[in-house]
């Protein structure tokens, strides 16, 4: 007994066939857009990659490019069937194509569902990454004068400015870490020698942050030198006062910048995964197939999911590949044997 069987006028196959043919043209699109997401967030990863561990969550972009052009190549070529299945005559040229089709359309559906499930779930990875590369970058802020880091002091500041954050987790990161370089150092000043005297690994840490943690929006001037002592400043009390420094970590804010893009691309690949595309097109090639067993063009059709029960269509299923098991031993034992007389 068919599943789901369906009875089809000739009016309703053509009708049928021009809304799949319209569906498969509005998820090229989509597929096009996939594709231009899955470049932007390389291109967004890649900008700050010196902020990331190395070679970190680059899979991700990879397979949304690649799930975009799948997307458009496939939703093309069944446009393209559809289009020709309104007319019965012009279906004979894709009556071998459609179910090797379908198939194949299944399976990339189910890898989609893949792609969105992997850009849910990359949320700890990147905060990971993001952890081991931030800390990175912190921790070489000072050194300008060396070769393949002198650049990252202006990437943090850049990064902190844009993003309106301040050090890995929040400001008092950047009191653990030395962050002005030794060259800047008047090491002839007693509380210099001092504050380097004072630290087992002969640091100069203090309780400072760059210039770039300054909220712009405080009406006060910034408050970024000494920021511990009370008695430095006028009216100040560090405790309960609202610093104005930006309070948010860099980790955090690239965290949920980059989430939010994530969430929103797999909010995308979820309309291929709810796509009646696949069940659309398998009810007009069962459909068509019944037309040409009638001989009459404009007769009625039946159409279906699948021809028999779930049950016997699993097992048809089981005993082809057991067939297709037993004939590859034959095979081999038959390769075995001419060797043998060799």
């Amino acid at each position: 007994m068919a599943v789901l069987r369906v009875k089809f006028t000739k009016t309703k196959r053509d009708k049928l066939a021009q809304v799949l043919w319209i569906l498969n043209w509005v998820s090229v699109v989509t597929g096009a857009i996939l594709f231009s997401l899955g470049l932007f967030l390389k291109v967004e990863i890649n900008r700050r990659e010196e902020l990331m561990a190395e070679g970190a969550i680059q899979y991700v972009p990879n397979m949304l490019i690649a799930v975009g052009l799948i997307a458009c190549v496939i939703n093309f070529l069944g446009g393209k069937i559809c289009y020709d299945c309104v007319d019965t005559t012009k279906f004979l040229r894709w009556k071998l194509i459609m179910l090797p089709y379908i198939i194949f359309t299944f399976f990339f559906t189910f890898c989609v569902l893949v792609g969105a499930l992997m850009c849910y779930s990359m949320r700890g990875e990147l905060e990971d990454s993001l952890n081991v590369g931030l800390t990175q970058a912190m921790r070489f802020y000072k050194d300008t004068d060396i070769p393949g880091r002198c650049f990252l002091k202006r990437t943090v500041d850049l990064l902190q400015i844009e993003f309106h954050c301040c050090g890995n987790n929040d400001y008092k990161d950047w009191f653990q870490i030395q962050w002005i370089s030794n060259r800047y150092l008047d090491r002839s000043r007693k509380e210099v020698l001092d504050r380097l005297r004072s630290n087992v690994e002969g640091k100069y840490l203090m309780d400072r942050v760059p210039f770039s943690c300054c909220n712009i929006n405080s009406p006060r001037p910034c408050i970024q030198h000494q920021i511990t002592n009370n008695s430095a400043h006028f009216n100040y009390e560090h405790q309960t006062e609202e610093l104005n420094l930006w309070m948010k970590g860099c980790r955090q804010a690239l965290l949920d910048y980059y989430t939010h893009i994530t969430h929103s691309i797999a909010l995308l690949l979820s309309l291929f995964i709810s796509d009646p595309l696949l069940t659309g097109v398998r009810y007009l090639q069962t459909s068509l197939e019944n037309v040409l067993k009638h001989g009459d063009p404009n007769s009625e059709s039946d159409g279906w999911l699948l021809e028999n029960s779930f049950i016997e269509t699993a097992r048809t299923n089981l005993n082809i590949i057991k067939s297709l098991g037993k004939s590859n031993q034959i095979d081999t034992r038959a390769g075995i044997g001419s060797s043998r007389s060799l």
